[in-house]
């Protein structure tokens, strides 16, 4: 698939140099071209953005097609190098620097991380999206998102069994082979809760071919849970541990940052003490609430601090939410949220609708809850809330251990970081932005980071009238963060055992057994994702306290808010060149 010396001569037809506009509109041109091949790179993942051109398609993930894949993305390294982005508009710079960005990550991972090889996560999260996306959101008719399941489901014994050839068993860690056991039914849980109620619209004789395509599609997935049960997971023996050199660059990648791994464990560190006294002070607060005449010493140990926060944590812990009543909980909070938001005159609210569901089952075992936002190019469909519910074989002492750690403060805090002003409000107003690739390749630092900033910046607002309890549960959210950020290199790079994290998890992040017990297995499935909220954290207060500095007595929240969430979902760096007006950063700057 030779394609780079095309595009060059689509891009240059000239012989003399471009000027500045036939730069930009080379450039655009390449863009707008990748993002429409995205459907080539990924029919499901197009699906997810917007792009419905191959809905009726399921990922070709043999070998034949990664040889294609790493031909095409080394067309477009080749393409967007001839470019001149000296000559480009600054908007342009940036997406410019972005897209090489994703295309020297996905070439790396392709060839030097290679997950296709030893993650089998990386399949059923295709295989349970190519429908789920189908069906979660009416983009058109249901007869018509039927008829594209029907035709991907018919496809799912060749994607498995394509799977199954790539992967290496001796190369897969245990643990993603266990998860993958737990998550690979979770394509039939989709079908029989998404597909299977809405058959009625179709004619008996569409009914009866979506069966079928069921039937084949479920039996294939059975053979495979066969597979990964007595195949796979025997012969798992792979290590977790992506190790220092893989770690290195794919946290490059996935951060865009200049923050070393070890400049961004020396600042979790000091955070980390810096936090911890903030929750002692507010601590005593809460302990002089229940025993007023305590005299507390004037230079206390790290054990006395430790119980008096324990003591202090204990009064949240007792506000909890009914078992089956988290989703509720969680609809009730948003709007509060909201209504804050928009009276005390914060940002701008958008008019994209939010609907909180309970988290797929081929989703769950990684987080509690994420933002599932609509596709860049589907800019009118919902937001969704997932909230997992508990696991139903958990003991009554690890649903107690739960709850106690999502207790109603710690519900609101989620609920900010998720919804409002979180990544709901941010990926909203992100989706505005007219750059379709921007919005395809958003940051993971600026859209976590900014989910990290809104939980802080609500309490420091006045959010629930300054409640001491649920400024302590925010601090704790923080500190979570921060202990993030220490054990995804600590973990991957120098070899922390699960004693250790849970130690520091449990014992210095004050967290619940089962949250860092599900914290532990995170850090194993992932790495450079758990240090994206500490970093992009970080970025988004320096950059606040320099537009701060720079605007003075101009300075109001809604007028920075707005603006620094109107070009999309950069890098940080990136809107900080913006705002300031600053030289747009370089590749490896």
């Amino acid at each position: 698939m030779k394609r780079a010396f095309l595009l060059v001569v689509l891009l240059f037809p000239g012989v003399t140099a471009f000027a500045a506009s036939n730069t930009d509109e080379a450039f655009q041109n390449l863009a707008d071209e990748y993002v429409s091949d995205l459907s080539s790179f990924s029919p499901v993942f197009a699906t997810y953005i917007g792009d419905h051109s191959a809905d009726h398609k399921l990922d070709d993930v043999g070998a034949a097609a990664r040889a294609d894949r790493r031909e095409l993305l080394l067309d477009y390294i080749a393409a967007l190098d001839a470019l001149d982005f000296d000559d480009l508009a600054r908007a342009n710079q940036i997406d410019a620097e972005i897209l090489m960005n994703k295309l020297k990550s996905d070439l790396w991972s392709l060839d030097e991380l290679q997950e296709w090889a030893w993650n089998p996560l990386y399949y059923i999260e295709i295989s349970g999206s190519s429908i789920y996306s189908l069906l979660a959101r009416d983009f058109a008719p249901i007869e018509t998102r039927l008829a594209s399941a029907a035709a991907r489901l018919r496809q799912i014994p060749r994607f498995l069994e394509q799977s199954r050839a790539a992967l290496q068993p001796e190369r897969v860690p245990k643990i993603h082979g266990e998860t993958a056991i737990k998550q690979n039914p979770g394509l039939a849980s989709i079908i029989d809760t998404l597909i299977v109620p809405q058959m009625g619209v179709l004619s008996a004789k569409e009914q009866v071919q979506l069966t079928a395509a069921i039937e084949l599609a479920k039996d294939a997935v059975a053979d495979h849970q066969t597979w990964l049960e007595e195949d796979l997971l025997p012969r798992a023996t792979g290590n977790f541990r992506v190790g220092a050199e893989l770690y290195d660059t794919k946290l490059a990648f996935a951060l865009n940052s200049p923050l070393s791994r070890k400049e961004i464990t020396a600042r979790a560190e000091q955070e980390y003490a810096v936090v911890r006294n903030e929750m002692y002070t507010v601590a005593k607060t809460v302990y002089l609430g229940k025993h007023p005449f305590t005299a507390f010493p004037d230079n206390p140990d790290e054990a006395y601090k430790q119980s008096i926060i324990r003591s202090a944590l204990e009064e949240a812990y007792a506000v909890l939410p009914p078992r089956d009543g988290i989703v509720a909980v969680a609809k009730q909070q948003l709007q509060q949220a909201t209504d804050f938001v928009i009276e005390n005159n914060i940002v701008t609210m958008p008019d994209v609708p939010v609907e909180i569901i309970i988290m797929p089952e081929f989703q769950r075992g990684v987080s509690i809850a994420y933002l599932d936002p609509p596709g860049p190019l589907d800019r009118d469909q919902p937001a969704f809330y997932a909230v997992a519910p508990l696991p139903e074989d958990w003991s009554e002492e690890q649903v107690q251990s739960f709850l106690r750690e999502y207790n109603l403060y710690s519900i609101q805090d989620l609920t900010i970081h998720e919804g409002v002003p979180g990544h709901y409000l941010q990926l909203a107003l992100s989706n505005r932005y007219p750059s379709a690739l921007r919005s395809v390749l958003w940051s993971g630092p600026f859209v976590e980071g900014w989910g990290v900033y809104a939980e802080q910046m609500m309490i420091a607002a006045g959010y629930l009238d300054h409640d001491p309890l649920m400024k302590l549960i925010n601090l704790k959210w923080y500190l979570r963060g921060i202990t993030n950020a220490i054990i995804d290199s600590a973990i991957h790079v120098d070899g922390m055992t699960r004693d250790s994290a849970m130690n520091l998890m449990i014992e210095g992040g004050f967290q619940e057994e089962r949250e860092a017990a599900l914290k532990w297995v995170r850090a194993q499935l992932s790495s450079a994702q758990l240090s994206t909220y500490f970093v992009g954290y970080q970025e988004h207060i320096e950059l606040r306290a320099a537009v701060e500095k720079a605007w003075g007595d101009e300075f109001t929240l809604r007028r920075y808010h707005d603006q620094a969430l109107s070009y999309g979902s950069p890098p940080v760096r990136y809107v900080r060149a913006l705002m300031l007006n600053e030289a747009i950063p370089r590749q490896g700057d």
